[in-house]
């Protein structure tokens, strides 16, 4: 079993785990988009904690806020509810969610006067969105683009570790040199299957 694989059958695990928990939120009436908002609102008491360094909570609040990223698209898919603004907005929040953790982050190392840690948040976040901004501007060129060792859930994942950990500064290289590699690899397969759309046009 590739590493695809695997990822897709712990999606799919984690969707059945849910299952009760999306029977109970379509009852309430709330759409897949309001949950994407309140999983953004959750998340910022963390960007908060993270600026203070209080590292421990800001992590379990950020658990507790994941979970809502992936009720959004669970519900919206069981109950046929996905719409076009709907995927937009999913990416968008992503994006703001991402953004704002490592903004916490950055006002941490700039009080304590860490120009490293200031440099590598910015390099990190960098390298983060460039991942899927390749995904984003394949998709454009109607390439599917989702390989990668590090997407969205992995860097998540990987943060969350260091912060429960106190190893921030460290799993902040492996997200950097570990997404620079999925970079590298999703121009490379974007270069491949350009050329072959090339060539069907001819």
């Amino acid at each position: 079993m590739g590493y695809k694989e695997v990822r897709d059958s712990l999606k799919n695990l984690g969707q059945r785990i849910l299952a009760p928990l999306l029977d109970l939120l379509h009852k309430t009436g709330i759409t897949p988009n309001a949950i994407t908002w309140i999983g953004f609102l959750l998340l910022l008491p963390a960007v908060y904690l993270l600026a203070i360094g209080r590292f421990l909570p800001a992590a379990l609040i950020i658990i507790f806020a994941s979970i809502f990223d992936m009720l959004d698209g669970a519900l919206a898919r069981k109950y046929d509810q996905k719409t076009k603004f709907g995927g937009f907005l999913d990416s968008t929040v992503d994006r703001f969610s991402e953004g704002v953790l490592y903004l916490g982050l950055l006002i941490h190392y700039g009080g304590i006067g860490n120009f490293n840690g200031i440099l590598l948040c910015y390099v990190t976040l960098f390298v983060s969105f460039l991942v899927s901004y390749i995904r984003a501007r394949a998709g454009g060129l109607k390439i599917d683009c989702e390989i990668g060792l590090f997407t969205r859930p992995e860097r998540l994942i990987a943060l969350i570790i260091g912060l429960l950990t106190n190893w921030v500064f460290v799993i902040m290289i492996v997200i950097s040199v570990v997404s620079f590699v999925t970079v590298i690899q999703r121009m490379w397969l974007v270069f491949i299957e350009g050329q072959k759309l090339d060539k069907i046009k001819k």
